[in-house]
């Protein structure tokens, strides 16, 4: 018997339409931001001076270990599928993806993962306290009960991603216009379909890592246990094997974002697109073979060492061709630095910031001076929160008048990206300099000639904090009661109509399919 639409909360809980499902993704991912944002301040709090403040060691790794499984699995990764969802059926003219109701459950098995995740944190026993590496023996032999809920809530999460991967890929190839071609995609659509691939390959390995964990916890095996022949190294090479292409995840669907935005404000096509594509599936491709640089201190062979050393240095080489085309496609462009743009141009000198810092780690020697110190916190900052959440945050404010209709406040927005500009970097680049001076990495206190840096880092934290609440507001504001896009007065003073609104160049992105000769 047929029925209607749902209405009310029925609309959310059962709708199968891409817009829908990627609204609830990014509202979901949202409030994940502001959750990781929250034990972030409580890290900086306690940090604000040495001695112990507001709460005990114990409680503080939690803190370190919930922030970090909660930005990475709960805010940055849940976001960047949201747009995906929101996008790509627009940009390759489909009219939604391919699997819908897999779709609506990728994201409702989402809310219990991250519920049991943040649940840990009121049961006996406490939050996972190990770091969001969660190394063995800390996270199985020396581990709170409440591991076997955190290993869960991964499996679902995990679950998620792959659902999702699998969607993607079905979508992009099989529902594209007649006469799109792989090399007419857009960017965003190019690197959302590179990064599910690597989603699909990874995701495994993590399920691996943790069931592996679960039997050494529950069931007497030793994978991990020295004492029964087991190797925690072994740990942290299947952990790193898919941890570092999940940076890879991350920050590849925050490249294709850059690159619609920067041709959008510069006037100008994308310049070396085919390059780009080719750069992005290099990244992919070297992500998967670099991962034991996280590991130099574990007395690895020194060809070992060489090998991950050199192999990281190449990593380097397609990044930075995309950075020379972003600002190629700039280059005597007509530019306007509306708040998409200006995000965009921080993303770039900023993630570049962040990548020299990576070539820096990626010496051997060096590294072991740089390991498990602020400056490798700082180091991996620039590239997810300057990388990721500047990207996902200019990639709203680009689209969000194509997905409500109204026109968030510009000069409101301007403010916005400013505070979160400066307090970011207040925030991150003074790690630097404690971490070069020797200060460790997740430690509750720390020695007086830290002090005063660490309390520029906290001032610039919640300086940042509370640029994320005015990033809130607006966007409430402009759906709300934004101007609508159709009304002239939005785009007075505007140049050139046609470029300034919200529709990447040189691409067609309508539901309906474009006619391509």
């Amino acid at each position: 018997m047929a029925h209607g639409p749902a209405k009310g909360i029925g609309r959310w809980l059962f709708t199968t339409n891409h817009k829908d499902i990627g609204t609830l993704y990014l509202w979901f991912s949202f409030a994940m931001f502001l959750l990781g944002g929250f034990f972030a301040m409580v890290i900086r709090a306690e940090l604000f001076e040495p001695g112990m403040q507001i709460i005990k060691p114990e409680f503080f790794n939690q803190m370190t270990t919930m922030h970090g499984l909660v930005m990475v699995f709960g805010a940055i990764m849940p976001a960047f599928v949201g747009l995906a969802n929101w996008m790509i059926p627009m940009m390759i003219g489909a009219p939604d993806m391919a699997l819908p109701r897999m779709n609506n459950l990728s994201f409702w098995i989402l809310p219990f993962a991250f519920t049991l995740l943040a649940s840990t944190l009121f049961m006996e026993g406490g939050a996972p306290n190990f770091g969001w590496t969660f190394y063995a023996p800390l996270s199985t032999t020396y581990a709170p009960d409440t591991v076997n809920y955190f290993i869960f809530a991964m499996h679902i999460m995990g679950a998620s991603s792959i659902m999702g991967s699998i969607n993607i890929i079905a979508t992009i190839l099989n529902m594209r216009a007649p006469g799109m071609t792989l090399m007419k995609m857009p960017m965003f659509v190019w690197t959302w379909l590179i990064t599910a691939f690597l989603l699909i390959a990874v995701m495994p390995v993590l399920a691996g890592a943790v069931t592996m964990m679960l039997m050494d916890i529950n069931f007497g095996t030793s994978f991990f246990n020295a004492a029964g022949g087991g190797d925690p190294v072994l740990f942290q090479h299947v952990f790193w094997f898919f941890g570092h292409p999940e940076v890879y995840i991350i920050i590849l669907p925050a490249f294709g974002v850059i690159s619609h935005i920067i041709p959008t404000f510069s006037r100008k096509p994308l310049f070396g697109y085919s390059s780009m594509v080719y750069a992005t599936a290099s990244i992919a491709f070297l992500s998967f073979i670099v991962w034991a640089h996280h590991m130099f201190l574990v007395g690895m062979p020194i060809g070992g060492e060489l090998y991950f050393m050199y192999a990281t240095m190449l990593i380097a080489v397609p990044t930075a061709a995309k950075v020379f085309n972003w600002i190629s496609t700039m280059f005597r462009g007509s530019l306007t630095f509306e708040t998409p743009m200006l995000f965009a141009i921080a993303f770039v000198i900023l993630f570049t910031i962040g990548g020299l810092t990576g070539v820096m780690v990626a010496i051997a020697p060096a590294d072991v001076q740089y390991h498990d110190s602020y400056f490798v916190v700082a180091h991996f900052h620039y590239v997810m929160v300057a990388g990721a959440v500047f990207s996902g945050t200019a990639a709203v404010y680009y689209w969000l008048p194509k997905w409500c209709g109204n026109m968030y406040n510009e000069s409101m927005a301007k403010v916005q990206f400013w505070v979160s500009f400066i307090g970011f970097n207040v925030t991150f680049f003074p790690q630097h300099f404690l971490g070069l001076a020797g200060m460790p990495r997740r430690y509750a206190d720390y020695a007086l000639q830290f002090s005063d840096w660490n309390m520029v880092s906290s001032i610039g934290a919640f300086t940042y904090g509370a640029s994320q609440l005015l990033f809130l507001y607006i966007v409430i504001q402009a759906i709300k009661s934004g101007k609508p896009v159709r009304d002239p007065k939005v785009w007075e003073g505007a140049e050139g109509l046609e470029w300034t609104l919200p529709t990447p160049v040189p691409y067609h992105t309508f539901s309906t399919p474009p006619e391509v000769k």
